[in-house]
């Protein structure tokens, strides 16, 4: 236990000093290469951070314990919504860019939507899994190409008058260190977030947690923990972009690809627990971004202020008591 507890202060102290490189690494990268923050959020950072949800869940996929693997990654999509972006919210309101709405969010929703579909039958096969992942990799693709689109006028400019920037030219020297530390703080998150996890599992076993309680609460919140340490650190800098691209990325992340993969190792059925009570949490959060992040005819872009993050985070306290409630007071009963 002591061992354990060690384990859980050393990671949220590296976790911590980590995220906060990681997200200034980000944002330079996304200054060098002229690449908008909100799709650096989505794919470094939000797909990045999502790493140690897909180790636990291939992980628990090998093992047969669809418990802690779909927990973990539909668990982890409240929390990082709940939790993340409500205490992000109460440190810096976000901004909510209208185009992010309509494309980013609206794209989420539909995901959200297609595995509600497929879990609708109460199993998840090795069909399910490959749609998920070729929707994920066709995802990846539209994305990159579209900013590419969108920023085709400004490369054009460049080859009329200079040579653009390249990896190869002495003027893209110093991009090269950046990267490279870019990964490296990467690779401390990841590491940081599973030694955490780690201790936390072990001293939920001490106290006799079932493995279900763990995936949708100790390892979802535990391996979302990168991602709140990057929003926390983004928001903090005026990196609204970052913080809610983020969470997007890592919800379509978790959505698609951690499900994906462990679906792929493992076919799951599907409890029903998750279908009555996590799923729909998961869908109302995901719609409420919407009402939160909207204008509403206002000519200013959308904000979620400090008490919309509040409400978020009371959300998330009353969505834990009803899992409490349901998995040990009922349970007993």
């Amino acid at each position: 236990m002591i061992l354990a507890t060690l384990a859980v202060l050393c990671g949220l102290v590296m976790l911590v000093w980590s995220a906060d490189r990681f997200v200034d690494g980000a944002a330079r990268t996304a200054s060098y290469f002229k690449v908008p923050p909100m799709l650096i959020g989505m794919l470094v950072v939000g797909f990045g951070t999502s790493a140690p949800e897909l180790m636990v869940s291939a992980l628990s996929a090998i093992q047969n314990n669809p418990g802690i693997a779909l927990g973990n990654a539909y668990g982890s999509n409240i929390t990082n919504i709940a939790l993340i972006l409500g205490i992000t919210a109460l440190i810096s309101p976000i901004t909510v860019l209208q185009q992010v709405l309509r494309k980013e969010l609206l794209v989420l929703t539909l995901v959200t939507g297609l595995a509600v579909w497929q879990l609708w039958d109460g199993q998840l096969t090795r069909v399910d899994a490959i749609v998920l992942l070729v929707l994920l990799a066709a995802l990846v693709g539209w994305t990159v190409r579209a900013e590419h689109k969108a920023h085709a006028p400004a490369a054009s400019a460049t080859e009329e008058g200079a040579t653009a920037p390249s990896l190869d030219d002495e003027a893209a020297a110093p991009i090269r260190p950046i990267l490279f530390w870019l990964i490296i703080d990467l690779a401390l998150l990841v590491i940081s977030s599973r030694v955490l996890v780690w201790g936390a599992v072990e001293i939920a076993h001490g106290f006799g947690v079932s493995d279900l309680i763990i995936g949708l609460t100790i390892v979802a919140v535990g391996t979302s923990l990168p991602e709140l340490a990057s929003s926390v650190a983004a928001a903090r800098k005026g990196e609204d972009d970052l913080a809610l691209g983020n969470v997007i990325g890592s919800n379509l992340f978790n959505t698609l690809g951690v499900v994906g993969l462990a679906v792929v190792i493992q076919p799951m059925s599907v409890e029903t627990q998750l279908l009555s009570r996590d799923i729909p949490v998961m869908c109302v959060l995901t719609l409420a971004l919407f009402v939160l992040g909207y204008n509403f005819g206002k000519s200013r872009p959308g904000r979620i202020n400090r008490l919309e993050g509040c409400l978020l985070l009371a959300g998330y306290i009353g969505y834990t008591a009803w899992l409490i409630e349901s998995t040990f007071i009922r349970g007993a009963a």
